[in-house]
């Protein structure tokens, strides 16, 4: 019978003094991809760690791991008491570098997590070890979480650390605030003990840091100085936090990877990071998609890696509204890059005339195989009102100029790139997000791609089918819908709100005694406020939005005064699910307060 867990090991090495020198140096060059495979798994085991029983059979599997480099425990949920046990075991490896703790406390309230994480990262500092890799994905654990990590990051176990990843957390402003004072608290004293902290992979995506949590992180990674790969998309950071990032990333010449995708640039920050783009010339992946960066934004971009950047791969620039003039100049900039695999400017405004002649410029160049989709282009958008009152006119002159190309078959690559100033024969229509799109991965530019408040809510409902009349499902949708939410987009307010009446109005209806306790239990459990009896629901990283939209919801006809009641009682109480949001939550009282 097969072991349930992964099982390698290889010598034990000696113990190591975590604040000797010459110990750490020698550790990191010996990091590699044979230490890797030294690793005990018990990935998607789906346990239920909660007291130290529950936890045995990795107990056991730990302490009879000679050399054990790499613990990953992600797919369960690991509860205090069982991770003080698992800690204990973890005392005694001294050799452990790779804390693969992803995805490993769902259906945990958030004050069960760092008592959890505190343990776990007191028996790596108590055991000397000397971590390479720490990942703490998809734990939706707010700011809390960074402080349950914060003496770890502080201590000399993590002046060798490469990897850190914090995806999906819901840091928030405040964590993202303390997660940079850490780092930047850690390499001061790597420094001083004559072992710099040198991080090579930041990996913080949809952590709504926003501008502040962006700008403070920007700090660290300027002062850190040794980042080959950074991924922060999704995390609502706009023009300033983008002008700060660039002026920290030109402090990390060996960058590789730079992936931003889903934050607001604006021309202003795409600028910013075209000034900084010169002084990263070993970049081979950038993903700027969805990140407004308009025709000009792209022609600073396209500009600023005209003549340098040979190990570009892969350019990714989709859903920025750039239109044919912006695509021309990035296009061109692909001609010198030896090592392009793959260029993406799909989702954008550059009309059918425009894509057939980037067409050919890459094929004249020889890199047509390199060159994404065009299918969901939404056609030509920069001309005036004027010239689109007098269309019929227009396209009566734009067949006379096609007619006209036609006839000049000898016209070389760059010659049809400059040609993207023609207007275009045929508009494309917009192409829309489905809600099935929507809700398995949302995002504020796919809500407002779907069309109208209208369309969205009529999509919405379509996809739930039967379900909008069960409350749990109701519920989620709810939520992602709410995620996507700020206080600056009225478009998106619009939309998530009447998308939100319809749904809660419905259920209401359908009936309103039972689904009046169920919708409000429901609620709290899956916000994170009230415990679920099956604790298996894993409350989101942020309320803001959650609170945006109730906040509207409560002033609504249909909502029953009960249910401002039950909210009011458990949304004023002190939570750890609340600390990132009390200006939402100020005003979502103030406002329950009227009725």
């Amino acid at each position: 019978m097969s072991s349930p867990f992964v099982f390698k090991s290889a010598d034990t090495p000696t113990t190591s003094d975590p604040n000797d020198v010459s110990s750490i140096t020698s550790l990191l060059s010996q990091t590699t991809v044979e230490d890797e495979k030294n690793e005990l798994s018990f990935s998607g085991r789906s346990l239920k760690l909660n007291e130290a029983e529950d936890a045995q059979e990795i107990i056991d599997a730990i302490n009879d791991f000679k050399n054990m480099c790499a613990l990953r425990l992600d797919g369960n949920t690991v509860g205090p008491n069982a991770a003080k046990a698992i800690a204990k075991s973890l005392e005694n490896h001294p050799e452990f570098k790779r804390a693969l703790w992803s995805d490993m406390f769902t259906g945990r309230l958030r004050e069960e997590v760092p008592p959890s994480l505190k343990a776990l990262g007191s028996a790596v500092m108590t055991a000397g070890a000397h971590l390479v890799e720490l990942n703490l994905s998809d734990n939706a654990f707010g700011a809390i979480g960074v402080e349950g990590i914060e003496e770890l990051l502080l201590s000399s176990c993590c002046y060798s650390l490469k990897e850190l990843y914090l995806n999906n957390n819901g840091l928030g402003i405040s964590g993202g605030k303390l997660l940079a004072k850490t780092m930047l608290k850690c390499h001061e004293t790597s420094v001083a003990a004559g072992t710099p902290f040198q991080l090579s992979v930041f990996v913080s995506g949809r952590n709504r840091l926003e501008n502040e949590g962006a700008t403070a992180l920007a700090q660290a990674f300027k002062t850190i100085g040794s980042l080959e790969r950074i991924e922060m998309p999704q995390n609502g950071i706009q023009h300033k936090g983008i002008l700060a990032l660039a002026k920290a990333l030109a402090s990390n010449p060996s960058l590789r990877t730079l992936n931003l995708n889903d934050n607001t640039f604006s021309e202003n920050g795409a600028q910013a990071m075209a000034e900084a783009l010169p002084k990263l010339q070993r970049l081979e992946v950038i993903n700027f998609g969805d990140c407004l960066l308009k025709t000009g934004g792209a022609k600073a971009i396209g500009e600023s890696l005209k003549t340098s950047h040979p190990c570009l791969k892969q350019l990714i620039l989709s859903g920025n509204e750039i239109g044919r003039d912006g695509a021309s100049v990035v296009i061109k900039a692909m001609q010198n890059k030896e090592n392009l695999e793959f260029v993406e400017l799909n989702e954008n405004c550059i009309g059918e005339d425009g894509i057939e002649n980037i067409k050919v410029y890459m094929e004249s160049i020889g890199k047509l195989d390199s060159l994404g989709s065009f299918s969901d282009d939404e056609g030509d958008d920069e001309e005036d009102e004027e010239e689109e009152e007098d269309e019929e006119e227009e396209e009566e002159e734009e067949e006379d100029e096609e007619e006209e190309e036609d006839e000049d078959e000898d016209i070389e690559g760059d010659e049809y790139v400059d040609s993207l100033k023609a207007s275009e024969l045929i508009k494309t229509p917009p192409h829309k997000v489905s809600a099935k799109d929507f809700l398995a991965f949302p995002s504020p530019s796919k809500l407002l791609q779907m069309g109208t408040a209208d369309t969205i809510t009529k999509n919405i409902k379509a996809e739930l089918g039967e379900s909008c009349t069960n409350v749990d499902d109701v519920v989620k949708t709810f939520l992602k819908i709410a995620s996507v939410v700020d206080t600056q987009n009225e478009k998106l307010k619009k939309a998530a709100n009447q998308c939100t009446d319809s749904l809660f109005s419905e259920l209401l209806k359908a009936n309103p005694e039972v689904n009046t306790s169920l919708l409000f239990n429901s609620l709290l459990v899956h916000m994170g406020l009230l415990k679920g009896e099956d604790k298996k629901y894993k409350s989101p990283g942020d309320l803001n939005g959650t609170l945006i939209v109730l906040e509207h919801c409560v002033q609504q006809a249909y909502f029953p005064s009960s249910g401002r009641d039950i909210l009011s009682a458990f949304i004023s109480r002190p939570s750890t699910m609340l600390e990132n949001c009390s200006e939402m939550q100020h005003k979502f009282l103030q406002t329950v307060n009227k009725f």
